[in-house]
Order: structure tokens, then C-alpha cells, then sequence
């Protein structure tokens, strides 16, 4: 079974907005923090936002004040709200939980493909 899947990906001109969605098993959303990661061409993987269970969110400083990370408890599903999208934001866009336990493995959803483009 697919553990996160995203979705809400796509083209958009510099300036729009996008929404993105995670949705997970109750499991492991209840156990994990959430975040959101990015891949663009030719870079590594790199962190845009972390949302714990408590509330307290962190976020990249090429993203913060334009980005908002959240989280619908009731759907078991995490969101990355993405305003004022620059070029530079076109990359794969993955979700990620990460189990507070120490010896628990991150999960991964398979990525969505956000394009930033006139």
C-alpha cells in the first residue's frame, strides 16, 4: 500500500498560486512530523517546510512568507499552500513523514511536479 500520496501539482505563471496536498495513513500522520521537500533539476533534495504534531512549523527562508504549511487532521492530510511562486520554485515537491521515533524510517510519498513558468 502507497503510504502518502500527493497531489495538486502543475503549471503556473510566476506570480500564481498552488495548493498541494499529502494524504497519509491515520498511523503515521498522528505519529510523524510532516514536511514538505523539493527537488529541482540538477539539485539536491532540499527542505521547504516541517509542520509537527504540536503545531510548530518551520520553513525555508527562499520560501518563508510565501509558503504555508497545514494540516487537516480529520482527512489525516498535510498541505503546502505555495502564493507569489517564483521560477525558482519549479521543482518535484515530495511529502515526507518522519516518525518521532529515532528508529522509525521516513516515509515518502512519489513526488508531485510543480512548473513555474510565462
Amino acid at each position: 500500500q502507497v503510504q502518502l500520496v500527493e497531489s495538486g501539482g502543475g503549471l503556473v505563471q510566476p506570480g500564481g498560486s498552488l495548493r498541494l496536498s499529502c494524504a497519509a495513513s491515520e498511523t503515521i500522520f498522528s505519529l510523524s512530523v510532516m514536511g514538505w521537500y523539493r527537488q529541482g533539476p540538477g539539485k539536491q533534495r532540499e527542505l521547504v517546510a516541517t509542520l509537527t504534531r504540536g503545531g510548530t512549523t518551520t520553513y525555508a527562508d527562499s520560501v518563508k512568507g510565501r509558503f504555508t504549511i497545514s494540516r487537516d487532521n480529520a482527512k489525516n492530510t498535510v498541505y503546502l499552500q505555495m502564493n507569489s511562486l517564483k521560477p525558482e520554485d519549479t521543482a518535484v515537491y515530495y511529502c515526507n513523514a518522519r516518525p518521532v521515533r529515532a528508529d522509525s524510517r521516513d516515509y515518502w510519498g512519489q513526488g508531485t511536479q510543480v512548473t513555474v513558468s510565462s
